[in-house]
């Protein structure tokens, strides 16, 4: 449930509050609007009352909260939220971009791919150090090397970066070089990574899984959240049906049913989605116009000879042309880019 303050409470009576919801074993979680303070009570409600908050003073009313979700859904908080890494902001007016390869390869790989994007127009460089792979024998990324260069290039070029993390253990050496955390589709049920990347500061990009629900991708986000990490970013990335044509397929409908349901920015992953790199532009627009908050998209110099991913990477020349396409759409809808 959730403790809605009267407008004119004081800091004194939000603090009471708190105080009393944690006295009665419980978690309490702030958010703080322009109007009024929202505390979300976390914990087994069932044998809470109503009236023992409710006679507090400053509280306005107390509200049950119907999704198993608490901290994600727009019932605590009603307002958008809007992450912001370094200069740049995800969740409001304008449709953010994050561009680059699957995986880092070589220092000139990434710096060539770097200088490219961000002369289009992405804001924030995606590149992967560790790369879960279906087969063993495949390519599994460079590892600290990666991250390395990840750091490197974010520094010289003046773009964040998002890379994944595959365990807990793993933490620590990506926070040092990465703006943003990614917890790939495959992790998305790993509830000890969720609770560790939960525990840090840095802002989570959470892909939904290849199986998943959108309940189920919720709760996911729920397990960081409550650890106090509130710079969640949700990424739809296609899920895995009868279809064969693509590579998964991109669950549209996902991205306006999460607007409902959540408060969190969400973006759209066109590569992994599609899997074909002349597909990325229909997908990407198709996001847009259904009110993404931002896409990620593989981009990389030579894609025929990508150690991974190649097929779904587009060329330079390819995203610069899709960046202008996708400004002129974002205009279209009332978005910028």
């Amino acid at each position: 449930m959730i403790v809605i303050m009267e407008r004119r409470a004081t800091e004194d009576e939000i603090q009471n509050v708190v105080a009393r919801v944690e006295e009665l074993g419980f978690r309490a979680h702030l958010s703080r609007g322009e109007e009024r303070t929202i505390i979300g009570i976390i914990g087994d409600e069932r044998p809470l009352s109503v009236e023992a908050l409710e006679v507090l003073d400053g509280v306005e009313r107390v509200v049950p909260v119907l999704h198993p979700f608490k901290l994600a859904s727009r019932d605590f908080k009603p307002d958008k939220t809007i992450i912001t890494v370094g200069d740049v902001k995800i969740g409001g007016d304008e449709i953010v971009v994050m561009a680059g390869p699957c995986a880092v390869e070589s220092r000139e790989q990434i710096f060539e791919t770097a200088w490219a994007v961000k002369e289009a127009g992405a804001k924030i460089l995606r590149g992967g150090a560790f790369k879960p792979r279906t087969s063993p024998y495949t390519f599994q990324g460079l590892g600290v090397p990666a991250l390395e260069l990840l750091g490197e290039v974010s520094e010289t070029v003046g773009l964040p970066v998002v890379s994944e993390v595959m365990a807990a253990s793993d933490i620590e050496a990506v926070s040092k070089h990465v703006d943003i955390l990614q917890i790939g589709a495959r992790n998305m049920q790993n509830y000890s990574l969720l609770q560790e990347v939960g525990k840090t500061t840095k802002p989570v990009l959470l892909k939904r899984g290849m199986s998943s629900t959108i309940h189920e991708w919720l709760m996911s986000a729920e397990y960081i959240l409550s650890n106090r990490n509130y710079n969640v970013i949700l990424c739809e990335r296609g899920i895995r049906t009868f279809e064969t044509a693509t590579r998964f397929t991109l669950d549209i409908n996902a991205v306006a049913v999460a607007r409902q349901l959540t408060h969190l920015p969400i973006i759209v992953d066109p590569s992994h989605a599609t899997g074909k790199a002349n597909l990325v532009a229909a997908a990407a627009k198709a996001a847009v116009a259904a009110g993404a908050d931002g896409l990620i998209i593989e981009v990389h110099p030579n894609p025929d000879r990508a150690l991974s991913d190649g097929a779904q990477s587009i060329r330079p020349e390819s995203f610069q042309k899709l960046m202008v396409e996708l400004r002129q759409l974002a205009a279209a809808v009332g978005r910028c880019m």
